[in-house]
């Protein structure tokens, strides 16, 4: 694609000038002062800008600045014939990125203005590597030693060097995009494009725009031609999460661009192929849909070639210690906090709650714990109310929990009971209360498990009240 540029000088003579020497090589517009430029940075995609420093009036400087914090900054170049090492290093201190001197030489300029895009080009390429080595080491992140996560890693050795398109399916937060990930990484498409779109992100016409491209005027605020995800994803791999949320039109043509593989963009008319991997991502039951009528059955037929189900992890509550531990290590280097270990009450909160939100919810509960605690350790204390009063529930309930000290029922329930009692100074109603059950199941768990024989909890050290 051609690159676009913008003249600002206040001289008319000068910015015809420019524009004829250079847009044989570049796509170039051009403004008489501040206003003016800011309107062509506003509609347009300018990859670098030349300004004066002096625009009648104005002063060139602010006219950088203000380029600068747009979205879409442009790379800028200052030009002015008050040439002097202060303007040069004002200029710079101010982001522009290079200086040259009136009368502008053409040539030199035309060069300054490549060797800037191509510097541009550099940095965007290694924005880009930095994330794919990120994500690839972000592997590690996908942690579990449940036969459940065993399943899936094998399904994902499996089916990564395959072209297969792959439908990675399960509830919000279970790790979906880090499976889809882990197939590109395993791949042959490895060194290409991993290019994830969100679908239920967008309304239809800008889904329909983002995948397949369009031509410029195709719609009001197309102001420029515009390359779609699955061109850009050539020779790599198109992740599209929530495809179970996208319209029936927007379904026949990414069916067609699998099937025979072909799509045009929106507003053309020209005929394009694009090889690439696909690995579609959905929280919703897709044959369901199917069976509404929702969704169109050929297309889930050709997504569904091979499917991956990510287990909730209160399917697999043997991981979420593993997964608390990892999180800790990270969120107290990503915070800058001491590095903690997670207390024996903490790992029980975390094995006996359910978490609906998942790995998610748990990667956002163990970040706030390591931000807010203040002791050696993480405790139940720093874990959200949510984590601590659901699990304590739980635990007295009945349900066995798991901890890195493999701590059985009767242990877990004997502490629990044991604290709940201390902290109400064995008041029997308010620690059924902090305990979340009744109070004849607090006294038939104290006879169950010999607590009322304990020196500690005598008769005679209970409240004899009523309510206790």
């Amino acid at each position: 694609m051609t690159p676009t540029i913008l003249i600002v000088d206040d001289e008319k003579h000068t910015r015809d000038g420019l524009r004829a020497s250079l847009e044989d090589s570049f796509d170039v517009y051009v403004a008489a002062d501040i206003a003016g430029a800011l309107n062509v940075l506003k509609s347009e995609s300018v990859a670098l800008m030349v300004t004066d420093l002096r625009l009648g009036g104005d002063d060139g400087m602010k006219l950088i600045e203000a380029a600068l914090k747009m979205p879409r900054a442009p790379i800028c170049i200052m030009m002015t014939a008050y040439g002097s090492v202060d303007t040069a290093v004002e200029a710079m201190k101010r982001g522009a990125y290079d200086f040259v001197t009136k009368p502008v030489n053409i040539d030199q300029l035309e060069l300054r203005i490549r060797r800037a895009l191509k510097s541009r080009a550099i940095e965007t390429e290694n924005v880009e590597l930095k994330q794919q080595v990120e994500t690839k080491f972000g592997l590690e992140s996908m942690i579990g030693g449940s036969l459940a996560m065993q399943d899936v890693f094998d399904t994902i050795k499996q089916v990564a060097p395959s072209r297969a398109t792959v439908l990675v399916s399960g509830e919000s937060g279970t790790g979906k995009e880090l499976a889809a990930h882990a197939i590109h990484n395993l791949s042959e498409r490895d060194k290409a494009k991993f290019i994830a779109v969100h679908c239920a992100a967008l309304s239809p016409q800008l889904l329909e725009s983002e995948l397949f491209g369009h031509e410029r005027g195709a719609f009001t605020g197309a102001v420029e031609r515009r390359l779609g995800r699955f061109e850009q994803a050539h020779g790599g791999t198109l992740f599209l999460d929530e495809i179970g949320e996208i319209d029936a039109s927007t379904q026949v043509k990414i069916l067609r661009a699998l099937d025979p593989g072909v799509f045009e963009r929106v507003g053309g008319n020209q005929t394009l192929q694009a090889d690439v991997r696909l690995i579609a991502a959905t929280n919703k039951n897709l044959e369901k849909l199917v069976a509404e009528g929702k969704f169109r059955d050929d297309l889930f037929w050709r997504l569904n070639v091979v499917q991956i189900h990510m287990p909730a992890l209160r399917e697999r509550p043997e991981d979420a210690a593993l997964l608390a531990a990892h999180f800790l290590r990270k969120s107290a280097e990503e915070n800058k906090k001491p590095k903690r270990e997670l207390s024996a009450e903490a790992v029980d909160c975390i094995a006996g709650y359910h978490w609906p939100g998942n790995v998610r919810e748990l990667r956002a509960a163990i970040e706030r714990a390591v931000v807010l605690a203040t002791g050696t350790k993480i405790t139940a204390r720093d874990l959200p109310a949510a984590v601590r009063d659901t699990a304590t529930r739980a635990v007295v309930h009945g349900a066995v929990p798991f901890s890195g000290n493999q701590f059985d029922l009767h242990e877990t329930e004997h502490r629990l009971i044991l604290r709940a009692l201390d902290e109400s100074k064995g008041n029997r109603t308010a620690a059924a209360k902090k305990l979340g059950i009744s109070r004849r199941t607090l006294h038939r768990k104290i006879n169950e498990l010999g607590l009322a024989k304990k020196s500690a909890f005598k008769t005679s050290n209970l409240k004899t009240d009523p309510n206790a």
